[in-house]
């Protein structure tokens, strides 16, 4: 079945097209070899060969609609200036496991500026949300690596390269593939979510006196960079007595955007209590004292994660009354992933 037929973005609208857009088309990006290189289709020398191009694209997804397999074919016109900048479309691929093949193409002069990425995401929250599939998918000769930064952008996961395996104007090209499942789409949505969630931060705060009737919090650290995207962070030394038992920290802020998604996956508290004073519910004191911080920058939801392997940190989420969110797997580009770890707890606190 035939998908929306308008879809709007903040700078862009998608829409059927038009044997009128050929112009546009030609003008824009068909005639260019440097973009049509890439693709299984060959370089339009005329406007007229364009038209057949937009006909022939038209019985195809013709085609998928009597098979009663749901697709959906843009045209991306620039809001503003009205302009048909480029093309974009999904196609069902495996009705049994809901499965769909998205493509795309772009004109030079607006390339480097989100475009594309914006409109990639329009199409999969469509895919997932409207449609209901279960993985979008999408692979790219492994030499155009603006293709691949569109779907790693767009929150997409690279799943590998597929060696001389196409034969596209007459050349033999390897191809890399990265998908995307509803799961990931889910998680995505969750990360805006949080980020959007309020907090303000004009500078580090004097912390005040952070102790209950038995430990004690001392700030040893206030840390920034923004340059590695790393949020404002206060480390403190958990402390009884005259002893030091453990480390906490606060991370200020929820991250900005899908390139900054560190937080979800690492959450704002992280812990450790030396093992000679484990099993005495000072983790969950200790991040009960941390409460007057994140509120002094309005933080009113804090996430924790763990690891699945790791019971005593999930004990300490339980004990404070914290939200098992759901369990996800780990990115590849997480330090977490890399230090081994494949799955992450999200836990939410209300505070």
């Amino acid at each position: 079945m035939a998908g929306e037929k308008y879809m709007q973005t903040k700078r862009l609208t998608l829409r059927p097209f038009d044997i009128s857009d050929a112009e546009a088309m030609y003008k824009n990006w068909a005639q260019d070899p440097d973009i049509i290189r890439f693709y299984t289709h060959k370089t339009c020398e005329s406007v007229e060969a364009v038209r057949e191009w937009i006909i022939n694209w038209a019985k195809y997804f013709t085609a998928l609609e009597e098979k009663g397999w749901d697709y959906g074919s843009y045209a991306i016109v620039q809001t503003s200036e009205g302009e048909v900048i480029g093309t974009i479309d999904y196609a069902e691929s495996d009705r049994e496991i809901r499965a769909a093949e998205v493509g795309y193409m772009l004109g030079k002069p607006w390339r480097g500026k989100g475009y594309m990425t914006e409109a990639l995401r329009a199409v999969l929250a469509h895919c997932f949300d409207t449609v209901g599939l279960n993985r979008v998918w999408a692979n790219y000769n492994a030499l155009n690596t603006a293709s691949g930064k569109v779907l790693a952008n767009a929150g997409m996961t690279y799943e590998g390269l597929r060696r001389q395996c196409t034969m596209n104007n007459d050349e033999i090209q390897d191809r890399e593939q990265y998908a995307m499942l509803r799961e990931d789409w889910d998680i995505q949505k969750e990360i805006a979510h949080y980020q959007a969630l309020p907090c303000v931060f004009e500078g580090f705060i004097t912390v005040p006196a952070l102790s209950d009737e038995e430990i004690f919090l001392v700030c040893t650290q206030k840390y920034t960079n923004p340059e590695k995207k790393h949020v404002p962070a206060y480390h403190f030394a958990i402390c009884k007595g005259g002893e030091k038992i453990g480390n906490i920290g606060l991370r200020i802020g929820y991250g900005g955007g899908p390139r900054n998604q560190n937080l979800y996956y690492g959450g704002q508290i992280g812990y450790d209590i030396d093992e000679a004073h484990r099993g005495n519910g000072y983790a969950a004191r200790a991040c009960r004292l941390l409460i007057p911080v994140a509120q002094t920058h309005q933080m009113h939801t804090l996430l924790i994660t763990n690891d699945i392997t790791n019971p005593a940190s999930m004990r300490v989420c339980e004990k404070l009354g914290a939200t098992l969110i759901r369990t996800a797997p780990l990115p590849p580009w997480h330090d977490l992933f890399r230090e081994g770890q494949r799955f992450s707890n999200i836990y939410e606190w209300r505070i």
